[in-house]
């Protein structure tokens, strides 16, 4: 039984992997951090790259990835109580103004390539060569947003609760949500609203501008829903859905006439 192997991914700290329990071909991803909600800290951030950029690619026989979180909730979004997320870049209240203004913007500026890493983390899961289908339950806030953009299909429990914070909190979502979410939901006005305002949404909500394709009937069914999903996925030829994903992404950011290009 392809569930009672050892997964060659499962050296993570706070990531569980595992080959699915019923399905074949199909990788079980879970956040494993509970008691923070799963809340995203920096060795977390890597760990998420590290694993997107591998799987389907190492002889692991990956067909399809589930992702889902362990606990109460999804992802509760970074773990602002991590401090190497922002070691160096708070001002020094004791220098006066104008040097702490200097200081400010090039600590700004020194704070760059750690976005850039985690950004890149997060498109991992877009460029892995396999479809990723998102099962979110309970908060979905943040970086759960920039990272769910990510997945390839998502579903949701009735209880989820989305939330693009970051205005919220002083910032705004430089991980990938402004740029992937509208173009997975629209530039309407009530994306905008919600980017603006950092309030939350239900998972009707996501289901009416088109974020999730449906919600699970309860919490307890949600996994189960995504798994009716990925059964029809990895019941087609893995080659042609990679391809199909592969097409997808590279025409979803350039003209129609380039997309037939590339898929010819």
């Amino acid at each position: 039984m392809e569930a009672s192997k050892k997964h060659p991914l499962d050296t993570f700290t706070h990531l569980s992997i595992t080959y699915h329990e019923s399905l074949p071909h199909v990788t079980h991803i879970k956040l494993n951090r509970p008691r923070k909600r799963n809340a995203i800290n920096a060795l977390m951030w890597r760990e998420i790259g590290e694993a997107f950029r591998q799987i389907g690619t190492i002889g692991d026989g990956t067909r399809c990835v589930l992702l889902s979180g362990n606990g109460k909730g999804f992802c509760g979004g970074i773990d602002i109580t991590d401090e190497k997320f922002f070691s160096g870049i708070s001002p020094d209240s004791s220098s006066d103004d104008d040097e702490s203004s200097i200081d400010m913007a090039r600590k700004a500026l020194a704070f760059k390539p750690q976005i850039t890493e985690m950004q890149a983390a997060f498109t991992a899961l877009e460029e892995c060569p396999v479809p990723v289908v998102a099962a979110i339950h309970g908060a979905c806030v943040g970086a759960g947003i920039d990272m769910t953009c990510c997945a390839d299909v998502r579903i949701c429990s009735p209880n989820t609760v989305f939330s693009i914070r970051e205005a919220r909190l002083g910032l705004a979502a430089d991980v990938g949500t402004l740029q992937r979410f509208p173009k997975l939901v629209g530039f309407g006005s009530r994306v905008r609203e919600l980017c603006f305002t950092g309030e939350d949404f239900s998972s009707e909500d996501a289901l009416n501008i088109g974020f999730v394709s449906r919600i699970s009937k309860s919490e307890s069914q949600l996994l189960g829903e995504a798994n009716q999903i990925i059964s029809k996925i990895i019941a087609n030829s893995p080659v042609a859905v990679t391809v199909t994903k592969s097409s997808l992404n590279y025409s979803r950011d350039h003209t129609v006439r380039e997309g037939l290009d590339h898929v010819a």
